[in-house]
C-alpha cells in the first residue's frame, strides 16, 4: 500500500492542493478551513480521521448524524449538516447538530429557531445560495437572501448566520465551476455594506473534492470534501 491509498497520505495530498490554490491565489492557506464530508462512512472511517486529529464532520442527513454521534458520544466531535434539510427534521438537526449550512427558506428557520429555544441552544447557520441553474441543486434564489437575513436578526435570535454556502454546476467546463463560486462571494460581497446586527458573512462555504481548488482560488473558506480524504463509497446495490 502505499502513502496515497492511506487516508493519511489523502488528507496530506488535499492539504498540499489547498495550500498550493491559495499560492495560486494569492490567499494565506489557514484562511481555508478542511470540512471531511463522513456521510456514508462508518464508525471506524471516522475514529480514523480523529486519530489525524479531525474532530468536525459535515453529514447530509440528521438520521446519520444521530447514529454516530451516539456510537461516538463523549469524544467532543462536532457534526455539521450540510444536506438539504426537511422542516420535519428541524427536530433533529437543532438537538444533534452542531451547525446547518443548508438553511434556504423561511419555513426551515422558523421550525429549527422553535426547536432551539425548546432545547436552550443556538445554532450557527450558513444560508445556502443556488447559483446554478440546475433542477437538482437546492438554495435560495440571490435576490431573496438580503430580506432573508433581515427576518432571521430580527425574529429568529437562536440562529447565528456566519456566512453563505453554495454547490456549484455539475459541469466538465471550469469556466462554469467557477462562475458560481464567484457569484456567491460577489453577493457575500455587496450584503456586506448593509449587514443587519448580528449576521456575519466571514464564511463562505464553497468546494467539493472535485473542485475544491476552484472554489479557493474565487474565496472560499471553507472546503467540503469527502472521498479525496475518506476513499471511495460503496453503496449499496440496487433491488
Amino acid at each position: 500500500m502505499t502513502a496515497a491509498d492511506t487516508m493519511a497520505g489523502r488528507l496530506a495530498q488535499i492539504r498540499l492542493r489547498i495550500a498550493q490554490a491559495c499560492q495560486r491565489a494569492g490567499r494565506d492557506p489557514g484562511e481555508v478551513t478542511l470540512l471531511p464530508v463522513s456521510k456514508t462512512f462508518g464508525v471506524d472511517a471516522i475514529r480514523a480521521a480523529m486519530a489525524l486529529g479531525l474532530n468536525r464532520f459535515g453529514e447530509n442527513k440528521t438520521q446519520e448524524i444521530r447514529q454516530k454521534a451516539a456510537a461516538l458520544s463523549g469524544e467532543g466531535l462536532q457534526w455539521v449538516l450540510i444536506g438539504h434539510l426537511q422542516t420535519n427534521k428541524a427536530k433533529d438537526a437543532a438537538r444533534d447538530a452542531a451547525e446547518v449550512q443548508s438553511l434556504d427558506r423561511l419555513d426551515l428557520a422558523e421550525a429549527l429557531h422553535r426547536r432551539l429555544a425548546q432545547e436552550g441552544r443556538t445554532l450557527d447557520a450558513l444560508v445556502q445560495v443556488k447559483t446554478s441553474s440546475e433542477p437538482s441543486k437546492y438554495g435560495m434564489a440571490p435576490e431573496d437572501v438580503p430580506a432573508f437575513l433581515r427576518r432571521i436578526a430580527s425574529d429568529f435570535p437562536t440562529l447565528r448566520v456566519r456566512g453563505l454556502m453554495t454547490l456549484a454546476v455539475n459541469s466538465p467546463d471550469p469556466a462554469e465551476v467557477r462562475a458560481c463560486f464567484r457569484a456567491l462571494r460577489e453577493l457575500r460581497d455587496r450584503l456586506r455594506l448593509d449587514l443587519p446586527a448580528g449576521v456575519s458573512l466571514d464564511r463562505l462555504s464553497m468546494g467539493m473534492s472535485g473542485d475544491f481548488e476552484l472554489a479557493i482560488e474565487e474565496g472560499s473558506t471553507e472546503v467540503r470534501i469527502g472521498t479525496a480524504v475518506f476513499g471511495a463509497r460503496s453503496y449499496p446495490e440496487p433491488q
